[in-house]
């Protein structure tokens, strides 16, 4: 019987199989490519290409793709077969490293924001060799960045590299300073948690709103829910088992570090966490675990939900980013170490994280902004649309002492070097995790917990990387001028804490309380939906450091603004025609059939004793039959919302009329449905219910 470690990665043209298939020096060339960012020669593509095409042909591969995440934010591919004709009328296999580094798919129907024009599909697309290539369904998946004719980036992977690129930059200087000239690159590190829905398909083709939309637009609550936390780390479902099983498997023949899987709160919620890796890894792996998840289930008989809100009333689903920074020589920089120095050095990127969050709160906000994830941010189990920082209390102790030039004294007193008796050495997770903060310290990363469960991670970390990059920018420009480093650290860390304290909180995020001190003392911004917060991308002090660490040019900035705010208009206005399509053809007549029954039977006893009083029949016939005409006229309400998009200005414009009026049609329309549903007998009901869905998976 072969055991995880038998067939680990086996679909992955991973560092071992390199090692093993390419001659010495094309690896070590190779090898320095990845980790040291060296130009990639055409010597090296050739014989790479030749091996990764001579392996995927011992696996089974019959084609090749670069694969790609255009800004639709799910994966694109265009497949290729190796073969290619031989003089003899048969065919060879090839693959050359022209092909590896660059192909050319049809742009045009992607979304550029404007950055190109519609007819000019022109697009290229650019092998990153620091992400394994994979086989996927007999196809030898290349990940590569994907790039207009005119070099503006289409996708979500190339300004993350360039983030990337950025914070290592900056990083490095700050750590010279220290004296770490052994560090030859520092990358940002992620484990993102994915929460998912598992329901029957069955049930799902039932429903014309989970097909469209990949929510329930309504739905009554049913008698029981999460009310007594008995899904939450229960016992799996064998049903459930067999697919978390399956899917396991999957992911680590694709080298997926799959590690953690349970039950979430909510009846129907799962969750699977990986190990950490590099974050463009993790993201490249995020989307192919999604893409997985969603195969996996199709083969049980099951649908996987990854909208961050398919019930109302019951926990969404997130995506909790842990991020970390490390180092080549294998520091992790928000550890805060065993010694008063590393503690310094701690200190100081612990204090560029809070100051950039603090400084960029819109940026991270709208990172994580799209109609799905509007339902959930501020919702149960789910972090407030204000961003704000937990620490703990003993860090937040520290600081503090910091703050008032006075010594820690929560633990034992150790000397720091930095001419102030202030800082001791202090351990680890020594306080809870709160789950309520949208940005917490969890020992030796931060979880950033507001990414939506269908979200790539992608967005989040460019804006990550590159606010906590400008801090670390601004600290070295400061430091390097230093005559007295120590002394002028310690007054560098000590105006920060001053200057960006209200930025932490160790509290209920939850709490209306947090929510008035926090915009109406604290000054932070409470942006609660993306029309609310995608704009503010475009203000001078974002692009003017966007730009400045060459993410995003200018123009790709603005196609960004344009693409995020149409793909939240688009998916509102497909849930709302979704809507009235629903209600007029199928829940107004289903309630119209059942008052005709009961219309009937009134009937039919009045006909045997004419003396008999019906006053529950016709207080019910009253009851639905008003809610008809609710939800009929609820639904032209919603059409005329809709139908007045087409007079926006601008696409800004729209989006705050379908937050103004579409979304309150909506929930209106919504309400009375849902009244009328638990009035109506079951059988005539035309789509399964709640608890039909979130109790369905049974063996």
């Amino acid at each position: 019987m072969k055991t995880v470690s038998d067939y680990f990665g086996c679909n992955v043209f991973d560092d071992r199989v390199m090692k093993s298939k390419l001659p010495a020096d094309i690896y070590k060339s190779l090898k320095k490519t990845i980790d040291e960012g060296t130009r990639l020669e055409d010597r090296v593509a050739n014989a790479v290409a030749k091996a990764m095409k001579d392996w995927a042909v011992e696996k089974g591969a019959t084609h090749f793709t670069h694969w790609f995440q255009p800004l639709t934010g799910i994966t694109a591919e265009k497949h290729d077969s190796f073969i290619e004709p031989s003089p003899d009328g048969g065919v060879i296999m090839e693959f050359s490293g022209k092909e590896l580094i660059k192909g050319e798919p049809d742009a045009s129907s992607f979304p550029s924001g404007g950055l190109r024009a519609t007819f000019e599909a022109r697009g290229y697309t650019a092998w990153d060799p620091t992400s394994y290539a994979f086989i996927k369904d007999k196809t030898l998946c290349i990940p590569t960045a994907f790039c207009s004719y005119g070099g503006e980036a289409l996708d979500k992977k190339t300004p993350l590299l360039r983030s990337m690129e950025a914070l290592n930059k900056q990083a490095l200087r700050i750590l010279k300073l220290f004296g770490n000239d052994d560090v030859k690159r520092v990358t940002t590190s992620v484990g993102p948690e994915q929460e998912y829905f598992l329901v029957s398909k069955e049930m799902y083709e039932k429903r014309e709103d989970l097909k469209f939309t990949g929510r329930t637009l309504f739905g009554a609550k049913p008698p029981k829910t999460q009310e007594m936390d008995d899904h939450y780390f229960g016992s799996i479902q064998p049903k459930v088992q067999e697919y978390m099983n399956d899917l396991n498997d999957e992911l680590w023949k694709l080298g997926v570090l799959a590690k953690t899987e349970h039950n979430e709160v909510a009846p129907a919620q799962h969750e699977l966490a990986p190990i950490y890796s590099t974050t463009n890894i993790a993201t490249d792996q995020n989307q192919l675990t999604m893409e997985i998840m969603q195969k996996v289930a199709a083969r049980h008989g099951l649908v996987c939900l990854l909208h961050e809100k398919p019930f109302a009333g019951v926990n969404g689903s997130g995506k909790h980013n842990n991020w970390s920074i490390g180092t080549d020589t294998g520091v992790n920089l928000l550890s805060p170490g065993d010694t008063p120095y590393e503690n310094a050095q701690f200190l100081t990127f612990l204090c560029a994280v809070i100051k950039a969050v603090d400084e960029y709160q819109d940026l991270l906000r709208l990172s994580v902004a799209t109609a799905g994830n509007d339902h959930r941010l501020g919702a149960n189990e789910a972090p407030p649309a204000v961003i704000s920082i937990f620490l703990g209390e003993e860090l937040n102790g520290i600081l503090e002492a910091i703050e008032k030039d006075k010594p820690y004294t929560g633990v034992e007193k150790k000397q720091m070097k930095l001419g102030v008796d202030v800082l001791p050495r202090f351990n680890r997770d020594t306080t809870d995790r709160n789950r309520t903060s949208p940005f917490a310290f969890t020992g030796n990363k931060f979880e950033f917990r507001m990414l939506g469960s269908s979200n790539s991670i992608a967005c989040a970390n460019i804006m990550l990387n590159s606010c906590v990059a400008e801090t670390l920018k601004v600290y070295a420009d400061q430091l390097e001028k230093s005559k007295n480093f120590e002394a002028d650290l310690h007054k560098l860390i000590q105006k920060t804490i001053k200057e960006h304290k209200r930025i932490i909180f160790n509290g209920n995020g939850y709490d209306d309380a947090w929510i008035k001190e926090a915009t109406e003392k604290r000054g932070l911004l409470n942006l609660r939906t993306t029309p609310d917060c995608m704009p503010l991308i475009l203000s001078d002090k974002n692009v003017k450091m966007l730009t400045s660490h060459k993410v995003f040019s200018k123009a790709e900035i603005e196609s960004r603004c344009e693409i995020m705010l149409e793909n939240y208009c688009k998916t509102i206005t497909i849930e709302a025609n979704t809507m009235i399509d629903m209600a007029k053809t199928q829940i107004a007549p289903a309630i119209e059939s059942y008052i005709g029954k009961l219309a009937k039977t009134v009937a039919d006893k009045k006909a045997i004793d004419a003396s008999l009083v019906f006053g529950y029949e016709t207080d019910l016939i009253k009851k639905l039959s008003v809610s008809v005409e609710k939800i009929l006229s609820g639904a032209e309400s919603l059409k005329t919302k809709v139908a007045g998009l087409a007079k926006a200005k601008d696409i800004i414009d729209e989006s705050y009329k379908i937050r103004d009026g579409v979304i309150p049609a909506m929930t209106k329309l919504r309400a009375a449905a849902d009244e009328a549903e638990v009035l109506t007998d079951r059988s005539y009901w035309p789509f399964p219910t709640y608890g039909d869905l979130l109790f369905g998976v049974r063996n």
